[in-house]
């Protein structure tokens, strides 16, 4: 038996970077190339980092083997570790081809688990290297994350992570789903699964697989009592900034107006103001005017904060403050999510996860509401 147990560490470095300038991904050269044009900085390095501290307990009970520069060498030694680096790459031009050489040499050096910071691109591409043969656990990174393989949030991934190589955790199959981004960027939800990875799973450490939107009759007529409520309970005074989704769209159509069904988009006095914005625009937006928002939990998952929803940032739920923050939720969804589970905000902010953290209003209905547990 071998003294060491390893662990592959792999970093996607262009993880995450379109969702705060409104991308919705980046799955492409030419998108990568816009959202940094937009400003867009690296995210997937720091939700990283943030995973491999937790780690570092048992630093030396393992070999952390690791890609070159910002693939995930550089997060191991922030964290004071001794990687083992393997491969090369064109330093800052990495690609899915890199990601997956990666994964091959990894599985030739017999790693015990591979811990990758991405979103569900990078999944797929450690899905088709990998398939079964060796556990595998995501780090959050990406703009979208549909799939059942990711940890909550990067701190409870390296806690999951620790708890695997230390012999306490069990495996499950997970799902490992992916998105038609240039489908998702007009507004349309084209999802496929691409095959199954062998996940680390505790309960309370791994999300769910979103669930989608219920099409009957009796959720759409609960999605337009909920918006009645909300329409009708306006406030002039106010601007209101809608999230990404179904049952948020709802208020959009009772007031007989367009939304984006992905996008965050603004509306004043009943009009439409502003379409698919990204943080920085809704940062100027909220410089002249007093802002509510209005979100919806993703089904199955119950994110509030943190998934596809990335322009609200913590910089703008700070300025906009928590008790602006509108929840809006049918009572299936919350039935999807799970009875006693809390309703989730991975942020990537320490103090806005726990400003918004405790307990919570949804409206579930026309006056009708509950109160939910918001966790991190």
């Amino acid at each position: 038996m071998r003294s060491k147990r390893k662990l592959g560490f792999l970093v996607n470095p262009i993880a995450g970077m379109g969702g705060k300038v409104g991308l919705k991904g980046t799955d492409s050269k030419e998108i990568v190339r816009k959202a940094m044009e937009l400003g867009a900085t690296p995210v997937s390095q720091f939700r990283a980092k943030e995973a491999l501290e937790r780690i570092t307990v048992i630093k030396d009970k393992i070999e952390l083997i690791t890609y070159p520069f910002d693939m995930g060498e550089y997060e191991a030694t922030k964290c004071g570790m001794d990687p083992t680096v393997i491969g090369s790459i064109t330093k800052g031009e990495t690609t899915a081809i890199d990601t997956k050489n990666a994964i091959r040499e990894m599985l030739e050096r017999e790693v015990d688990l591979i811990l990758f910071a991405g979103g569900d691109g990078t999944a797929r591409d450690v899905c088709e290297v990998v398939g079964q043969q060796v556990p595998a656990l995501g780090i959050p990174a990406g703009v979208k994350i549909h799939s059942g393989v990711f940890a909550v949030n990067p701190r409870k991934a390296g806690e999951l992570a620790v708890d695997f190589l230390q012999g306490n955790a069990q495996l499950r199959e997970a799902e490992v789903m992916d998105i038609d981004e240039e489908a998702f960027r007009q507004g349309r939800v084209s999802a496929r699964l691409y095959g199954y990875l062998c996940v680390p799973y505790e309960k309370r450490l791994v999300q769910p697989m979103k669930s989608g939107s219920l099409t009957a009759l009796d959720e759409k007529k609960s999605q337009e009592s909920i918006a009645e409520y909300i329409v009708e309970n306006m406030d002039d005074d106010y601007c209101y900034v809608l999230g990404p989704g179904t049952t948020v769209k709802a208020i959009a159509e009772k007031l007989g107006i367009e939304k984006t069904l992905l996008g965050v988009d603004v509306i004043d006095k009943g009009k439409i103001v502003a379409m698919d914005l990204n943080e920085n625009q809704l940062l100027k937006l909220i410089d002249w005017k007093k802002v509510k928002m209005v979100v919806s939990p993703i089904g199955g998952q119950g994110f509030i904060f943190g998934r596809g929803n990335q322009q609200m940032s913590p910089e703008v739920i700070k300025k906009v403050g928590k008790d602006n923050i509108i929840v809006i939720a049918t009572v299936n969804k919350l039935f999807s999510i799970g009875l006693g589970r809390p309703l989730l905000v991975d942020t990537g902010d320490d103090e806005v996860n726990r400003m918004l953290s405790g307990h919570i209003r949804v409206i579930t209905g026309y006056n009708e509401q509950v109160v939910v547990k918001v966790a991190v």
